[in-house]
This record gives structure tokens, C-alpha cells and sequence, in this order.
């Protein structure tokens, strides 16, 4: 009895002993499948970001670009309109020098009429003098009855002869005065003429620049658009494979826990008490890599620095500038800076990039998410302060601010405190 009792034992281990081995050879085939699966979506999706940050960072490059040369186009235009309200005025200038040249030539022309009729007056007396001869002058001298009224007489023609001369030479001098103006008038035009052609050269210059400029920012939009469309491509493709990744994790802890219960049964059958394997199945569903398929990852704090006090540095940056590649909290930061150095505050050492960002500390799970917890989103990472708040250094726009902390794709969330 004692040996049959004995060989049923043995049997009875034997088929636990092949439950076992049945339930690890087929936990251990469940995790070869899903691991090859997990492992390409996970390369794909590491490939995918990483193309993702080379075109977030061209993107931000061409946006800079592009915010130089609209500063650039900016200056001209403003130059162009100082050359036009110029040329305004310069036409105006024209105009009146025109009106001035036009009243000179009509007082050149009265000047010489009046020139000329003295000219022919002076003439006429003079051409009687000679015409009649001296006689008339003697008889003149002849008549007087007195030598007072003979000095008068002599003195009387000599003063017409004086006033002829005087005249003639003061009209003579207005025509040459009024023609000097005149002279000076069309110098004056012609300056303001080639001044006008100057002025024309430059805004044909500007306007010609303008285009030019005009036609590299369409080209910047234009790489700017192709780069946005290929970033919004790979974003797809990591979300895709975030989405395998957390499918097989999910599928695999299934059939791992059912491949457990298959053992518990076999164990059952042999007539042994099963144990149960739920926490086993929990801290299996529990292991996702990234903490958002899986409630309940919630590592242990390693240090003893207070996330609550590292959200309250960073809080004192809120409203500086956000710079791309700034390593300033004041005078500028982009995000990753902006975590490394709230974080550095501390002792806590961390990489200069998102990217490698993804990868430090413990993973978490957002429904256990603490302050002072990493988010890292493609391309970006936040300091997370609780209630779904972050603080991050967000961009040239918006600068270090709050914002909401699934106002964008979560990739991870990381515990390194």
C-alpha cells in the first residue's frame, strides 16, 4: 500500500511538474511572439521619432528663417515708402519750380517790352535830333530871352538825354536780372529732374528686392508646408505604433494569464490547491513600457527631492522667452533645456534632448502621474505639476507658460526623482 500510495504521488508531481513546464513553455512562446512584434513596432516607432525631431527641428530652423527674412522684407517696405512719400514731395517741388520758371518768362517778357519801347522812344527822339539838324537846336538856344532860360534850355535837353540813358540802362538790367532767375530756375528744375530719376532707380531697386524676397519666403512656405506634412506623417506612424505596441502588451498579458489558468487547472486536476496568479497577471499588465496602456504603475520615489518643489522653480520661468537651442532660463530656453536645468537645480542629472528624455527614470502611468513627474511628447517634454497641469518652456510664441497636459499626444511619462 505504502509503494502504490507512493507511485501515485509521483504521478501526481510528475503531471504538476508537466503543468508547470507546459505553462512556461508557453508563457516563454507568448513572449517570443509579442516580443518580435513589440521590438519592430518599437524600432519603427523610434525611427519614426527620430526622423520626427531632425523635421522639428528643420521646421524651427525655417520658421526663424523665415521670421529674419519678414524683418528683412519689413525694412524694405518701410524704405520704399519713405522713397515714395519723397518722390511725392519732389513732384511737388517740380510743380512749383515750374510755376516759378513759367512767371519768370513772363517777366522776362514784360521787361523786354518795356526795354524795347524805351529802346524805340529814345531812338525816335534822337532821330528827330538828327533828322532836323542842329538849326532846331540853335533856334531853341536862339529863342531863349534870358541866359537863365538859354542855361535852362541847354540843361533841359542834356537831362532828356541823361533820363534816355538811365532808363534804357535800368531795363536793360531788369531783362538781364529777370533772365539770370530764369537761369537759375532751370538749373534748379533740371537738379530736381535728375533727382526724380535717382529717386525712381532706387524704388524700382526696392521693388525689385521686394520680389525677390517675396519669392524666397513662398519658397519658405513652401519647404515650410512639405516639412509640416511629413511630420504630421511620422506623429501618425509613432501613434500607430504606440498603438501596436500597447495592443500586443495587452494581447500578451491575455494569453499569459490565460496560459496560467490552463496551468491551474492542470494543477487542479492533479488534485492540488491552485495558486492564484492574479497579482502575477497585474504586475504583468502593469509592464508597459510606456505607462499609458496600463493603470497602476507607480515606482517608488529613489530620492528625496519633492517634485512639488521642483514645479515651484520652474513655476518662477513662467512668462521668460522660449528660444530654439537657448541654454538660459532667463534669456531663453527651449523645452528640454528648460527640464534639464529646473531639474539640474536638484542634482538630478539629465540628458540635453526629448528624445533620450523618453528613456530616464521609471515609467508611470498618467492616472498615477505626480508633480515633478517628465511628460514627454513627440518632440517635447514637460515638468507635470498635478490636477493635468504642465509647465514647459513651449515655444517662440507662447514662451515658458502652464498649459494642459494632454493638449497633445503622450508618448511617456518618467519618474527620476
Amino acid at each position: 500500500m505504502k509503494f502504490l500510495r507512493a507511485m501515485k504521488k509521483l504521478k501526481i508531481k510528475k503531471q504538476i511538474i508537466a503543468a508547470v513546464m507546459a505553462c512556461v513553455l508557453g508563457i516563454g512562446g507568448i513572449y517570443s511572439v509579442h516580443a518580435s512584434v513589440i521590438n519592430d513596432a518599437k524600432n519603427k516607432k523610434n525611427e519614426a521619432q527620430q526622423e520626427l525631431d531632425n523635421l522639428n527641428s528643420q521646421i524651427d530652423e525655417i520658421q526663424a528663417a523665415q521670421s529674419d527674412l519678414q524683418e528683412e522684407m519689413d525694412a524694405y517696405d518701410d524704405q520704399l515708402m519713405a522713397l515714395l512719400t519723397d518722390m511725392d514731395l519732389l513732384e511737388n517741388d517740380i510743380d512749383a519750380k515750374q510755376g516759378e520758371i513759367d512767371q519768370a518768362n513772363a517777366d522776362l517778357e514784360v521787361a523786354q517790352e518795356k526795354e524795347q519801347t524805351q529802346y524805340n522812344a529814345m531812338k525816335t527822339r534822337i532821330q528827330y535830333m538828327y533828322e532836323n539838324g542842329d538849326s532846331n537846336y540853335w533856334e531853341a538856344m536862339m529863342g531863349a530871352t534870358s541866359i537863365t532860360d538859354l542855361l535852362n534850355r541847354v540843361e533841359y535837353v542834356s537831362e532828356v538825354y541823361d533820363y534816355d540813358r538811365k532808363q534804357l540802362t535800368a531795363y536793360q538790367e531788369t531783362v538781364q536780372q529777370v533772365a539770370d532767375l530764369k537761369d537759375q530756375l532751370n538749373a534748379q528744375l533740371a537738379e530736381m529732374e535728375e533727382l526724380k530719376i535717382s529717386y525712381e532707380d532706387q524704388a524700382s531697386s526696392l521693388q525689385a528686392l521686394i520680389a525677390e524676397k517675396s519669392a524666397a519666403m513662398d519658397n519658405f512656405d513652401a519647404q515650410l508646408a512639405s516639412a509640416k506634412s511629413l511630420a504630421s506623417q511620422y506623429a501618425n506612424t509613432i501613434k500607430q505604433q504606440n498603438q501596436i505596441i500597447a495592443n500586443e502588451q495587452a494581447r500578451q498579458a491575455a494569453e499569459e494569464a490565460a496560459a496560467r489558468r490552463a496551468a491551474q487547472q492542470q494543477q487542479q486536476n492533479a488534485g492540488n490547491q491552485s495558486n492564484t496568479t492574479g497579482s502575477d497577471t497585474n504586475a504583468s499588465a502593469s509592464g508597459s513600457g510606456t505607462g499609458l496602456t496600463s493603470s497602476g504603475l507607480n515606482p517608488a520615489h529613489t530620492t528625496n527631492v519633492s517634485g512639488s518643489d521642483v514645479v515651484a522653480f520652474a513655476s518662477q520661468y513662467v512668462g521668460y522667452p522660449y528660444v530654439y537651442g537657448g541654454n538660459s532660463l532667463t534669456e531663453g530656453a527651449d523645452c528640454s533645456y528648460f527640464v534639464m536645468a529646473c531639474f539640474g537645480q536638484y542634482g538630478i542629472s539629465l540628458p540635453r534632448n526629448s528624445y533620450s528624455m523618453q528613456s530616464c527614470g521609471q515609467a508611470v502611468s498618467y492616472d498615477c502621474a505626480q508633480p515633478g513627474d517628465i511628460i514627454c511628447y513627440p518632440g517635447h517634454v514637460a515638468i507635470y505639476m498635478g490636477n493635468g497641469r504642465i509647465v514647459h518652456a513651449s515655444s517662440p510664441t507662447n514662451g515658458i507658460c502652464y498649459g494642459s497636459a494632454t493638449y497633445r499626444t503622450i508618448l511617456t511619462i518618467r519618474r527620476v526623482l
